[in-house]
């Protein structure tokens, strides 16, 4: 992954961590919080596709995972986001601009709904049966209906800022293209081209030879 993608993932993921622990989880809403990290790395994945999805949702899980209050075994969550962001990349848009928000309101639901159970499947594993006791089905329902609010107002911000990175000029330019971009930035400021003010002047010059050639030979012939 490169840098800019590096440094705009982790900036979002520690600010959705801190305001999903600090805001959203003291709500006390019926049933499940609403998942403010898992939205993001949905916006990521859309963008960056499975592998950027994959990376991005298992560094958000661990991160969660070893933040507190978690009450969990440390990879639960970084399992079930790593899963989440490789499937969610998969259908990133081939232009990457959403043409209608159908596809990725259809993307959330199927997340939040396959994370909660992604999630209670894996604690069966290990034996946390928290969720049987809180109810799956209660669980289900409020988690896609939470993250489904609150997508509208998450995703396609992120996925404007990783679009944003992504045509970086500063990000895309390499050391060859150096000459090239120096040369924009000096006919940039005046709206002229370097080579056609040589164009210019070379053309200029030779029509001042020709012209003084036609005087020299017309004092010669007087």
């Amino acid at each position: 992954m490169r840098v800019n993608r590096i440094l705009l993932s982790s900036s979002l993921i520690v600010v959705a961590l801190v305001i999903q622990v600090s805001v959203l989880a003291r709500l006390h809403l019926p049933g499940a919080v609403p998942d403010l990290l898992l939205l993001t790395v949905l916006g990521l994945a859309l963008v960056y596709g499975h592998v950027g999805g994959a990376l991005v949702g298992f560094a958000a899980g661990l991160l969660a995972d070893l933040a507190p209050p978690a009450d969990h075994a440390a990879g639960r969550y970084a399992l079930v986001l790593c899963v989440i962001g490789y499937l969610a990349g998969l259908v990133k848009p081939e232009s990457g601009q959403v043409k209608s928000a159908t596809g990725p309101m259809v993307v959330v639901v199927a997340a939040a709904v396959g994370s909660t159970l992604l999630y209670a499947g894996v604690g069966a594993l290990v034996g946390d049966t928290a969720a049987r006791h809180v109810g799956l089905s209660g669980l289900l329902f409020t988690a896609a209906l939470y993250d489904l609010l609150l997508a509208p107002f998450v995703v396609p911000g992120v996925m404007a800022l990783a679009r944003r990175a992504e045509n970086d000029p500063l990000a895309e330019t390499s050391p060859a293209k150096s000459g090239d971009v120096a040369s924009g930035w000096l006919s940039g400021g005046t709206g002229l081209r370097i080579d056609g003010q040589r164009g210019g002047l070379r053309a200029k010059a030779a029509r001042a030879r020709v012209a003084r050639a036609g005087r020299i030979k017309g004092v010669k012939r007087l």
